[in-house]
């Protein structure tokens, strides 16, 4: 199997917040591995702009040393290479909210070029920005702009910030990035579903049991404390990046793989969803353990009511999906590192090999993370004499082992993303409808929480959540998957 890199068309990308930390760890090395994998033509250039007072050759050893820190050590590695996408960078020192640095930014944008420009900045300053853009004519028609999640607090602040881009930019030149959409794994969900005949007749509440959602993550907040403890689990993860996975998992087949055709897809799933009832919902918080302190300690603040882990029971009102219940669980300090999304179908309608053959399901499992890949269980006759004993095995896909080396060429979701950027493709981009949606729907349960004033659960470090959750499932008559790297 042989991969295919097209390149993109020659272009200026500048990086608002070019210093800062994302474009240190994921933007900049992840450009350096598109330029090495032949995707970045010759013509291309990525100017940093900051605050930071640099030159160009202190912004090129910040960048080396980023690529060296944060690259791939088997490109990292390429002197020649490094110096040869370092040659491509520029630098200005910006002010976001005032004219210092835009003359400069501006003699530096080349006629003919593709224009984008990445807000790797919070999200206050995607207005100042916008506007500037605009008035100093950097921007025009045909540019694109990228910006980074938050995609505001609640709905109120989700419309004013939409309204605040709106006002600068048309929604076509509006990249609303969420990196689990640059995931391999997560697009080869839509050709598994909508590529193969195989599944997508059984792909109903006729034929599917219940769907499960899991985003675990070993870490705590430590470092990012304030930010989080203003935000969590549910506006943090569940508003996005499992409300996409969501969205991907049960939206009917669009009419073709267009930008608009999917995301209108997307949408009328978010718009179906019904209200969550406040009893099918957990929340938590992780307490002090051997290998760390508590939530409450790592955002110091002794009664923060800020949950760390959500799990809930979700119910879409729709004629593909009712009565099927999809079960989301995400949360930080649990056992191992995971994500994944299991399609369990229901139990076959008879089965003609007797009690002691016991219960047996198939279940088709995306791996989204750490080891990228599918797997479907099938019962098979269990191997030997003695009678018809039947035993569940998985038909397994990894990408380590099915592409080999060529998994390791296998782009970054930043690295995807911004390529789509530069190409015009916004099918991976939330647009602004689909964002308020989710908000409109997140909005009612926030609220409830803070009107009851409830607490979250304490939940034990390297556990699989509180027991709360547990109960969620088994009182269906279900048990949730063990999260499993």
């Amino acid at each position: 199997m042989v991969s295919r890199v097209i390149p993109v068309d020659p272009f200026d990308l500048v990086i608002f917040g070019g210093t800062g930390d994302l474009a240190r760890r994921k933007i900049l090395p992840g450009l350096y591995r598109r330029m090495a994998a032949g995707q970045m033509p010759a013509e291309a250039r990525i100017i940093g702009a900051a605050r930071t007072d640099l030159d160009r050759a202190g912004y090129q050893a910040m960048v080396r040393e980023a690529i060296e820190e944060f690259g791939d050590p088997k490109h990292a590695g390429d002197a020649a290479g490094v110096s040869d996408f370092l040659e491509r960078l520029d630098y200005v020192a910006v002010d976001a909210t005032g004219d210092d640095g835009w003359k400069e930014l501006k003699g530096k944008m080349r006629d003919g070029m593709i224009r984008a420009f990445y807000f790797s900045v919070g999200p206050s300053l995607f207005g100042d920005l916008a506007e500037r853009l605009k008035a100093h004519k950097i921007a025009g028609d045909e540019s694109r702009i990228v910006v980074e999640k938050p995609f505001g607090h609640d709905l109120a602040s989700a419309k004013a910030l939409n309204a605040s881009l709106a006002r600068y930019f048309d929604e076509t030149q509006i990249y609303r990035i969420d990196h689990y959409l640059g995931k391999e794994t997560v697009q080869n969900l839509m050709a598994v579903r909508f590529g193969n005949m195989l599944f997508e007749p059984l792909w109903n509440s006729q034929y599917v049991d219940h769907i499960q959602i899991t985003v675990a993550e070993t870490v705590g907040v430590a470092g990012r404390g304030s930010y989080y403890d203003k935000s969590g689990a549910m506006r943090d993860m569940v508003q996005n990046h499992l409300m996409q996975l969501l969205c991907l998992i049960a939206m009917e087949p669009p009419a073709k793989f267009d930008p608009d055709a999917v995301r209108d897809e997307k949408l009328k799933v978010i718009r179906a969803l019904d209200p969550v009832d406040h009893h099918e919902i957990v929340r938590g918080q992780y307490d002090a353990g051997a290998d760390g302190p508590s939530y409450r300690e790592d955002v110091e603040d002794p009664k923060s009511r800020t949950e760390s882990y959500v799990a809930m029971k979700l119910g879409l009102s729709n004629w593909r999906w009712a009565g099927t219940p999809f079960y989301l669980r995400t949360g930080k300090r649990l056992k191992t590192r995971a994500s994944e999304i299991a399609v369990v179908f229901k139990d076959a309608p008879h089965s003609i090999f007797g009690p002691d053959a016991g219960r047996h399901r198939n279940i088709l499992t995306i791996r989204l993370q750490p080891n990228e890949g599918m797997e479907l269980g099938v019962t098979i006759k269990e191997p030997g004499p003695g009678g018809m004993r039947l035993m569940d095995v998985p038909l397994d896909m990894s990408f380590a082992d099915a592409l080999g080396d060529e998994a390791e060429e296998v782009p970054d979701a930043y690295e995807r993303l911004i390529m789509d950027v530069i190409r015009g493709n916004q099918t991976l981009f939330m647009r602004g409808d689909e964002v308020e949606a989710a908000w409109a729907w997140t909005d009612p349960i926030i609220e409830g929480w803070i009107d009851r004033h409830d607490v979250p659960k304490p939940y034990d470090p390297g556990s699989s959540g509180p027991d709360d959750a547990m109960l969620l499932v088994h009182r269906d008559g279900r048990k949730w998957r063990d999260i499993r790297a």
